[in-house]
């Protein structure tokens, strides 16, 4: 078997250092965004500019997640990471804050809606922001249609002209905004919550006193929706931190990602290490991440660190009260904050943050010092030599950012770190049971006792990634090419930290992914499957964590559906499927074909042994029904729905031949025999009902179409000689004359694609350069793409735009690659 790489878990590892270089190839990817602190789905933070000082920290809902970074050598300041939040006062709340009155149509309006002067009598009232309920708790008035135009009027007291005056929004999906009749914001396919747009002095200026109209329209394509608008107006607050060091380089690796820096005559080095071993599942649920950095001077210099974070970290809002506070435990000073209310898994939803639990920083006590208080008095401390642990006092606001900073002397060089963390006290409600994080599953363990073990554990966690980062690189580029490595290293932390890792009542794991983005589901079947490669090849235990909630749904009785569930609830809350509709073929294929991957990982059926009345029940379901599917949901939902797929087809053929190579693993030789005719006969029916010549269509009844027949890679992975071989060899070149620029179509209804399926794809054909051919251009599209989020999966092929979808779990199914090299040398 291929070496296993990981002996550790997800102890996200912030690092800012600047000691030798790693050893490791550099990745010359500019990512979309780069992933900074990755612990789970609610703490997560990432950097949407080339440059660290470029942008604020922001989640990955695009909300700012304030960290700032500075360095003082002598007595010049130097900001390297993260910008100097400005203060704002909400002119017009939004309606997540406030409820605000509107007027608004699903009917698509003639005339000039957009303008002050139109007649709105015809229109219904109601109350913002708009929405789907039971995905978005914030929403105050229902809308559960494709389009609504909705219309905000205001009335000034005072002209804003001369003031910085933001136009903020949430919008789920494409959204266009006017005030005053003059658009403003046309998103295009889009999502983004709490986004702002900043009025140009001229536009601010015709905000006059007196009547004003805000006006939207919103088109959802599909899923949730959601609409909501404000303006706010920028408090006139000088800076403290304005000069920048000099960033010479960045480079993400699947556990770190470095940056370089000149700050005056001195280097420094800025690491986020997330040391990620997925075989440690108490380092995995670790909730915290370090921050390492490491100085160069030539002669002797006194340095300051400073590094501050704000209490969004802990809120789903800013206007929530929050409480923050300094202790010391051992060796080390932490300040932590939080919401004041502390609603413990009151809140679920897809673009909302977390708002109870405490974020923490953590740092060494020698030379060092927390303080929590009004953020421009802490910088101003700081910045004038002064004990930040002696400020007190809150913004306007009532908000207290916490800080960490150390001084000492450089003659040389200079390695140390500070640590972040997020104890959430209860991470996932389970079938109404409130369940801790792994690490602290029978909640005998604390925050500040992980804090010291990871304190501990620092030097020896750092050297082992920074190996498994060289060791990643190196092999696989071997496999698949330097721009599939650097793919694949950019997908790491985001599939893993996409999940929360808990213990189910009756002990089972339970690796529950949050559906980033697309929904807010907990524990999707159709993000689990194609995420799987990536814990099939590293940890088949966590392949099972994946799935024991479904099975357990099934077998309790509580799902009486002859097919898979889709979900188990909206995270974090797991009390029972919530999405609005199933997709029978889709997910029991899934769950019988990752079933049948864990045994051929494990070489042996113990798992499937364990399930396999409700394995059968699927089974059956898909002999039924699976080859010439009726008009019902895939896992390419987002693209429309419709009978006789060819693809999902092929998902039902594998799930059967799954069961009966499962059951020849259990001696079963009458049953794998007679299910696994009836899988080789459905594959021969469906090479002649697909078949269009020099390729196979997207459905059935549809000459001239095509898919790309991704599902066909289990067949070829496991070597199920279901299909007949030359089934693949046909489409992988077919597909090579439709590609674009930025890659493969999902199919010939649109130019958009899923870079996932692409991997699984090229993963079909049968050799290293056809695979690259697929490959570089979705490297290519992440490299230029000018929507800069977290890496996206649903993309434009003719463009480089995203289309939707942003930290995902599902791009762990890049590393489908990988998986048939291991299960080659089995």
């Amino acid at each position: 078997m291929i070496k296993r790489f990981f002996t550790g878990l997800l102890l996200a590892t912030m690092a800012i250092s600047c000691s030798k270089q790693p050893s490791s190839v550099k990745s010359d990817l500019r990512a979309p965004a780069y992933p900074l602190i990755t612990i789970d789905p609610n703490t997560s933070g990432w950097s949407y500019t080339d440059e660290l000082y470029g942008s604020t920290v922001k989640h990955w809902t695009e909300r700012p997640f304030p960290l700032l970074g500075v360095l003082k050598v002598g007595d010049e300041i130097y900001r390297f990471m993260g910008t100097e939040e400005v203060e704002v006062f909400p002119l017009l709340p939004m309606g997540e804050d406030t409820p605000w009155a509107g007027q608004f149509t699903t009917k698509m309006p003639s005339g000039d809606w957009f303008s002050k002067d139109f007649n709105d009598q015809g229109w219904q009232s109601g109350k913002g922001a708009f929405g789907t309920p039971d995905s978005e708790p914030s929403s105050k008035t229902a809308w559960n249609e494709e389009k609504i135009w909705v219309r905000r009027p205001f009335q000034l007291n005072e002209d804003l002209k001369g003031k910085t005056v933001y136009l903020e929004y949430s919008h789920d999906d494409d959204v266009v905004l006017y005030l005053d009749a003059e658009e403003l914001v046309n998103s295009g396919p889009a999502t983004a919550k709490n986004k702002r747009y900043k009025l140009t002095p001229e536009q601010a200026a015709k905000l006059t006193k007196g009547e004003h109209l805000i006006a939207g329209y919103c088109h959802n394509t599909g899923g949730n929706a959601f609409f909501d608008v404000g303006l706010v107006v920028e408090k006139d607050i000088p800076a403290s931190f304005a000069k920048t060091a000099q960033q010479i380089s960045v480079d993400v690796q699947a556990m770190q990602t470095h940056y370089t820096f000149r700050c005056g005559d001195v280097d420094l080095k800025v690491t986020f290490t997330a040391p990620l071993f997925l075989d440690d599942l108490h380092l995995l649920s670790r909730p915290i991440n370090y921050i390492s950095y490491d100085i160069k001077s030539d002669q002797p210099r006194d340095i300051s660190i400073y590094l501050e974070a704000a209490p969004n970290w802990a809120l789903n809002l800013p206007s929530q009260a929050s409480t923050s506070s300094t202790s010391k435990n051992g060796n080390l000073l932490i300040a932590k904050t939080g919401s004041a209310q502390q609603p413990v898994l009151q809140r679920s939803g897809d673009h909302i943050n977390i708002d109870w639990g405490y974020f923490y920083l953590a740092g060494s006590d020698q030379n060092g010092s927390v303080g929590a208080g009004e953020s421009r008095a802490l910088r101003q401390a700081f910045a004038a030599g002064n004990d930040i642990s002696q400020v007190s006092g809150a913004s306007t606001d009532g908000h207290q950012n916490i800080a960490y900073t150390k001084s000492f002397q450089v003659d040389g060089e200079h390695h140390d770190h500070i640590m972040v963390g997020y104890d959430d006290v209860y991470s996932i409600q389970y079938f109404g049971e409130n369940l801790r994080g792994y690490w602290n599953k029978d909640g005998k363990n604390t925050i500040e006792a992980e804090f010291a073990k990871a304190d501990q554990e620092y030097a020896a966690l750092r050297k082992r990634a920074d190996a498994f980062d060289a060791d990643f690189m190196q092999e696989y580029t071997s496999t698949g090419g330097k721009e599939y490595a650097e793919l694949c290293a950019l997908a790491y932390r985001q599939s893993i930290a996409a999940h929360k890792l808990v213990e189910a009542p009756n002990g089972d794991l339970m690796f529950l992914s949050k559906e980033n983005d697309s929904n807010g589901s907990i524990g999707t079947v159709d993000v689990t499957y194609p995420s799987a490669p990536l814990f099939l090849y590293y940890n088949p235990e966590l392949a099972k964590g994946l799935l024991n909630f479904i099975f357990a749904y099934s077998e309790s009785g509580k799902w009486t559906k002859p097919f898979a569930a889709h979900d188990v609830g909206t995270y974090p809350l797991a009390n029972g499927q919530t999405y609005g509709g199933d997709m029978p073929i889709e997910e029991s294929g899934n769950m019988l074909i990752l079933t049948y991957a864990i045994a051929r990982m494990e070489e042996h059926a113990k798992y499937a042994e364990k399930h396999w009345d409700v394995l059968t029940t699927w089974t059956d379901y898909l002999i039924e029904n699976g080859l010439d599917p009726d008009n019902q949901l895939c896992t390419d939902d987002f693209a429309g729905h419709f009978a006789h797929n060819a693809n999902l087809s092929i998902k039902a053929i594998v799930g059967i031949g799954s069961y009966a190579k499962l059951a020849a693993m259990l001696d079963k030789k009458d049953v794998a025999e007679k299910y696994e005719r009836i899988a080789k006969d459905m594959a021969t029916k469906w090479k002649n009902m697909a078949n269009d010549g020099d390729h196979y269509r997207l459905t059935f009844d549809k000459s001239g179409t095509w898919s790309q027949k991704y599902n066909l890679v289990w067949d070829k992975l496991f070597d199920m000689d279901l299909f007949d071989k030359d089934i693949i060899d046909t489409e992988i070149a077919y597909y090579l004359t439709k590609q674009n620029e930025y890659g493969l179509p999902l199919d010939n209804r649109e130019t958009y694609t899923k870079t996932d399926w692409i991997c699984w794809t090229a993963t079909m054909a049968d050799d290293k350069a056809t695979f690259e051919q697929f490959v570089k251009p979705v490297h290519h599209f992440m490299n230029t793409c000018t929507t800069r989020t977290p890496m996206s999966d649903w993309v434009f092929t003719d463009k480089p735009e995203r289309r939707g979808f942003k930290a995902r779990s599902v791009v762990g199914g890049y590393f489908i690659k990988m998986l048939e090299q291991k299960i080659a040398a089995q």
